[in-house]
């Protein structure tokens, strides 16, 4: 399901093009352009980000970014056509989470939309993961579940349906990120000392592994094949997990 974008913006010319251009890159976007009807939609629709005008014709949109903030964390990102120090900070202190000013490149602003959604989501796994004691890895755009040994794509939710061995080996590469893993060292992490396992047996399941998480399984981007030695995975890892956990 695509996630919700609403523009505020009472420029009919940016509006039309925001929802042209958004839809095209597979969001659902309404436009209105009014902090009335912001606040009426927010009432009645489940929106994933607000991009808001600071000049509306019925509002201040620091002041409502601030009114927003006491009772939601609805991501927020600030569009004016002053390009202030002032106001960029202005708008972060006010609980903006962006501040972009006009014009915008439209592809930078996409991007822009899209890594805010993604904090987003990770500070709402965080929250969750405190709440339930489980433990989360993090890496690109994949969360391992550690407790419920599950791999998921958060921008989709999909289950990378690993298997056992696969999701242990992940878990080793995880765990060390960019350290060099020999195939034994991987085997003993994975399975413990007392298995015996063939270098070939570690390489087909690092094959289809890349299968199943790589973008390009043959150009891999997480699973780095160190050539006579082993692997390593090249990606940076946050960790989530319940602080008070013993």
């Amino acid at each position: 399901m695509s996630e919700h974008i609403l523009v505020v913006d009472d420029d009919s010319q940016i509006t039309s093009f925001l929802k042209r251009y958004l839809e095209k890159q597979g969001f659902t976007t309404t436009c209105v352009g009014t902090g009335r009807e912001m606040k009426q939609v927010l009432d009645k629709q489940k929106i994933d980000l607000c991009v808001l005008d600071v000049g509306l014709p019925d509002a201040n949109g620091f002041e409502l970014t601030q009114e927003i903030r006491r009772t939601s964390n609805l991501p927020i990102i600030v569009l004016s056509a002053r390009d202030e120090s002032f106001d960029r900070i202005f708008g972060l202190e006010f609980g903006a989470d962006d501040y972009v000013t006009k014009p915008f490149e439209p592809r930078e602003f996409v991007a822009r939309i899209r890594s805010v959604l993604r904090r987003s989501k990770l500070e709402g796994l965080a929250k969750k993961t405190i709440q339930s004691e489980q433990s989360l890895l993090q890496f690109g755009h994949w969360v391992m579940n550690l407790s419920e040994r599950t791999l998921t794509h958060f921008d989709n939710g999909k289950d990378a349906n690993l298997t056992s061995m696969e999701f242990d080996l992940l878990r080793v590469l995880v765990e060390q990120p960019r350290m060099v893993l020999s195939r034994d060292q991987l085997l003993d992490g994975a399975r413990g000392f007392n298995s015996i396992v063939g270098d070939r047996t570690i390489d087909v399941h690092i094959m289809r592994l890349r299968k199943k998480i790589e973008p390009d399984p043959n150009q891999p981007r997480f699973i780095k094949t160190i050539h006579g030695i082993g692997y390593c995975l090249s990606d940076d890892v946050t960790r989530f997990e319940n602080p008070t956990k013993t």
